[in-house]
């Protein structure tokens, strides 16, 4: 008998026992303040969460972040958001979006336990933006914000072919000599805009 056989014996004369898959209805956890602890949790990957109320408020926020001020090439898919200079969906070889200093996208939902955030490619050609960019801006409507991942799934629907993603910070890796490096594969950094439900009277 060779060595694969007599592994491969032993991995199944000593087999675990069977186990129960485990029940999905179980309490899971919640929070009194949502928004607090996703923003909470963007800033405990990397990220920075700041409130705003309209686009007036976004665009002020933009103006003090220093990356945006420094940036050439500004691509912003989010109405009356930033002063965009270059439109991703007119280029075909989404190689061109390498040059992108500054991104300013929608997301769908974000999520309170981990500081996730949902991304899709509905109106975007080339979904690499969202990871070629150097610095990244998701504006999310605060009061879509979910307490955990079991209630994020449970929104996620895919009536036909398409693309999503959670992003939870800024890219990053410690892989190398367990030394973070933040933008090593993707954005540099990352500022999530929560926008706030108008306040009704």
């Amino acid at each position: 008998m060779g060595s694969k056989q007599t592994i491969l014996g032993l991995v199944r004369a000593n087999k675990p026992e069977p186990a129960e898959l485990p029940k999905l209805d179980n309490a899971w956890v919640t929070y009194a303040d949502r928004q607090r602890q996703f923003a909470a949790m963007i800033e405990s990957v990397g990220g920075r969460c700041i409130a705003v109320a309209n686009t007036d408020e976004i665009n002020r926020a933009l103006e003090e972040i220093p990356a945006y001020a420094a940036a050439k090439q500004i691509v912003s898919l989010v109405p009356g958001a930033g002063q965009a200079n270059f439109d991703p969906n007119l280029v075909d070889d989404p190689h061109a979006l390498a040059a992108v200093d500054f991104a300013i996208l929608s997301g769908q939902f974000g999520v309170a336990e981990n500081g996730a955030i949902w991304v899709t490619d509905a109106n975007i050609r080339h979904r690499a933006i969202y990871f070629i960019v150097q610095h990244l801006a998701l504006v999310i409507p605060a009061d879509k914000i979910v307490d955990n991942m079991h209630q994020a799934y449970e929104r996620l629907s895919f009536p036909q072919p398409g693309y999503g993603a959670f992003i939870s910070g800024p890219s990053k890796t410690a892989d190398i000599e367990q030394s973070l490096v933040i933008g090593a594969h993707g954005p540099r950094s990352l500022t999530v805009l929560c926008l706030q439900p108008p306040v009704s009277h």
